[in-house]
C-alpha cells in the first residue's frame, strides 16, 4: 500500500518533450465501488488491476475498521473478505478522506439491516448531495435519521424492492442504492440511473456474485433481490480519466504517446474534442496513439454525465485550451465548483474568465513557471499539464491530491519525458 502523507510538492521543468508508451492503470472509480461491494458477501472477493493509490488505501483502512480483511496478493490483486464484519458504523475520520467511502452504506444496510456514516469527504468541488442515496434507502423501507454528525439507516426486517427515482444520475448514488437493492426482497427499479462505464462494470461484477441486474447501460436498472451473494474474481477496468489526462498531455506539449490498455471505446466525447483541436488519434486492440499538432485549435465543450465529456477531464482540458488558438467556452453541467483550477492557471499566465459554472478561455497565452497548488485531484492534473507546457520551473504544492488518483505518477511522468522531482 502507498503512504498517505498530506503536503509534498512537485518541481516540474517546463517545455517538456512528451513521447513513449505508458500503461493505463486500473480505474479509481471502479476499484473503490468494487471494494465496497465486497461487503455484500462472506466469501472472498479478489480484484485484479487495482491501482496503488491513496484513495484505495484509505478505503481499505475503512473496511478493516469494520472488521473486513483486506490484503494485497503477490500478483498485485486485492483480496477482501467481509465475513468478520463486527460493526456497521464507519469511522468519521476515514469517511472524511474519501467520498467513495460513503458507498459502504448500501452494502451494510442491505446485508445487515443497519449502517451509519458521517457525510462523505473527498474533493471540494461543489455540492454533491447525498439525498439520492438516502431517499433510495428510504424508498426501500429503511428509516434514515441524522444523529449528531452521522446519518443512520435502519431496516431490521430487511429492505423491500420498489421503484426508486434518482433526482439526478449520480454515479455513487446509483451504485449505493443498487448495492442495497441486490439483497432486498422483491423487485427494484432504479429510474434515471447513471450509465457510466464504471457503473456498468459494477453491475457485471454483482451479477457474477449472483445478483440479478438487467438494463445495464441504460437509465432504467431492474434488480431482482436475492438472499445471498457469493464471492467472485473481477478485473478492474482501465482508467478512462487517467488515459484522458495523458492524451491531453500529448496534445498540450505537441508530443505523442502510446497509451497501452486505454479504454478508447468509452472515451468518444474526449477523442472527438481532441481531434477537433487538431490532434491525430488512432485506436487498436492494444490501446491508442495520440499525437499533438500545432497550432492547437480552440474548441468549446460541456462536461456532462456519460456518454458526455467526463467532468473529471474538465480541468485538464481547460489547461489544454490555454494553448489553443482562439476563444474556447467551457460549461460544467455536473459539479458547481469544478472551476477551482482556474485561479491556479491564472497564476501561470492563463487568460480565463469564469462565471458560475462556465468559463471563457483565450489563447494561446504563454505560461510561465510559478508556485501553484493541487486543489483537488483533477485541478492538480490541470496544473501539472500546464507545468509541462510552461516556460521555466513550476512548483506544485499539495500533491497528495494527485496521489489519490494517479498510480506511480512520478515514474510515469519521467517515462514520458517530464523532468520532475518530488520534494
Amino acid at each position: 500500500m502507498t503512504t498517505r502523507v498530506r503536503g509534498g510538492r512537485y518541481i516540474v521543468r517546463g517545455e517538456a518533450v512528451i513521447g513513449g508508451s505508458i500503461r493505463v492503470s486500473g480505474a479509481k472509480n471502479h476499484a473503490l465501488a468494487a471494494m465496497c461491494a465486497a461487503l455484500l458477501t462472506d466469501e472472498d472477493v479478489i480484484l485484479e488491476n487495482v491501482p496503488f493509490i491513496t484513495d484505495v488505501d484509505s478505503l481499505a483502512d475503512l473496511l478493516r475498521s469494520l472488521g473486513a480483511r483486506v490484503e494485497r496478493l503477490a500478483d498485485g490483486a486485492l483480496r477482501l473478505n467481509a465475513s468478520g464484519v463486527t460493526t456497521c458504523e464507519a469511522p468519521t475520520e476515514l469517511i472524511s478522506e474519501n467520498r467513495a467511502s460513503f458507498q459502504v452504506m448500501g452494502p451494510l444496510l442491505g446485508r445487515h439491516g443497519f449502517a451509519a456514516s458521517a457525510p462523505p469527504g473527498g474533493d471540494v468541488i461543489g455540492q454533491r448531495p447525498i439525498d439520492v442515496h438516502l431517499s433510495g434507502f428510504e424508498a426501500m423501507g429503511a428509516v434514515v435519521t441524522r444523529e449528531g454528525e452521522r446519518f443512520v439507516a435502519r431496516a431490521p426486517a430487511g429492505l423491500t424492492g420498489t421503484r426508486v427515482f434518482m433526482d439526478y444520475p449520480s454515479v455513487s448514488g446509483t451504485q449505493n442504492v443498487m448495492m442495497a437493492a441486490v439483497l432486498a426482497r422483491g423487485h427494484t427499479t432504479i429510474v434515471n440511473a447513471a450509465t457510466e462505464p464504471e457503473v456498468q462494470e459494477l453491475c457485471h461484477m454483482l451479477n457474477a456474485m449472483g445478483a440479478r441486474i438487467s438494463g445495464i447501460g441504460s437509465q432504467m436498472l431492474e434488480i431482482d433481490g436475492i438472499e445471498r451473494l457469493r464471492g467472485t474474481r473481477a478485473r478492474i477496468m482501465p482508467d478512462r480519466i487517467e488515459a484522458g489526462t495523458w492524451a491531453i498531455a500529448a496534445v498540450i506539449t505537441g508530443g505523442e504517446l502510446f497509451l497501452e490498455d486505454a479504454p478508447w471505446d468509452v472515451m468518444d466525447a474526449l477523442l472527438h474534442k481532441l481531434r477537433a483541436t487538431g490532434a491525430t488519434i488512432t485506436t487498436g486492440p492494444r490501446g491508442m496513439h495520440v499525437r499533438g499538432s500545432q497550432p492547437i485549435r480552440a474548441v468549446s465543450f460541456q462536461a456532462l454525465p456519460y456518454p458526455g465529456l467526463a467532468t473529471d477531464l474538465h480541468a485538464p482540458f481547460g489547461a489544454l485550451l490555454t494553448q489553443a488558438n482562439g476563444v474556447s467556452i467551457i460549461h460544467e453541467r455536473v459539479f458547481d465548483n469544478r472551476m477551482l483550477y482556474v485561479s491556479e492557471l491564472r497564476k501561470m499566465g492563463a487568460e480565463i474568465v469564469s462565471t458560475g459554472s462556465s468559463a471563457i478561455v483565450s489563447g494561446p497565452t504563454p505560461l510561465h513557471g510559478t508556485r501553484v497548488r493541487a486543489l483537488d485531484v483533477r485541478a492538480g492534473a490541470a496544473v501539472l499539464l500546464a507545468a509541462m507546457a510552461a516556460q521555466g520551473t513550476t512548483v506544485i504544492d499539495d500533491i497528495y491530491h494527485l496521489d489519490r488518483g494517479y498510480e506511480h505518477l512520478d515514474d510515469k511522468l519521467r517515462t514520458m519525458g517530464v523532468e520532475v522531482e518530488r520534494a
